[in-house]
């Protein structure tokens, strides 16, 4: 997919760890030639400002295009739309489970489904502890699928000093999954260890 940027589509669900998704916009914003896609669920609304201070108007900001939640007829709800990748950050238990069932009844499942449906990158930052039967399972529904769980569990090999180090890292981590590299120290490469 050349000639025109890359676009990257972003969902924050209403589960903890809104942070993961706002470091993600933000640090999209630095990359030249990404098109970043916005969707927040009506319950992330609630979690943005709570855990963030952040206003949903805030979020949006950050973003090059915003989709209303509802809106099923939006540019993402299409195959023929072409996106490079998907990130639900965080991905809410509820959001995993449509997208294991493929219950695409908001814009946030019907985008992951065509992620899925056209093989395309799509990583799900899911928050949830202890996982219950059902979470496992959707879990490993979803990594049949083609899809990447990938839980923000943080590192330590890197030596953060603050919670932003630890955020910035795990984001880092998911933008290598998706293809796009960072300049700077957010997640150094693992040389091995010195010995």
């Amino acid at each position: 997919m050349t000639g025109r940027a890359r676009r990257i589509v972003v969902a924050i669900t209403g589960a903890t760890g809104a942070v993961y998704g706002v470091r993600l916009l933000q640090t999209l914003q630095t990359l030249p030639g990404v098109e970043s896609h916005l969707v927040i669920s009506d319950a992330a609304i609630l979690t943005l400002h709570e855990e963030t201070g952040l206003a949903r108007r805030d979020v949006e900001a950050l973003a090059h295009v915003v989709h209303k939640a509802h809106n099923v007829g939006a540019s993402i709800a299409s195959g023929s739309f072409l996106t490079d990748a998907m990130v639900i950050a965080p991905c809410s238990m509820k959001t995993l489970a449509a997208v294991a069932h493929g219950l695409a009844d908001n814009l946030v499942a019907r985008a992951a489904d065509v992620m899925l449906k056209e093989r395309r990158r799509l990583v799900l930052m899911v928050r949830e502890t202890p996982f219950n039967l059902a979470h496992l399972r959707n879990m490993t529904t979803v990594t049949e699928m083609g899809g990447i769980v990938f839980p923000p569990l943080p590192a330590f090999y890197h030596r953060p000093q603050t919670i932003d180090d630890l955020v910035d890292h795990t984001v880092a981590r998911v933008l290598d999954l998706i293809g796009l590299e960072t300049a700077g120290s957010a997640a150094p490469r693992w040389n091995g260890l010195g010995g």
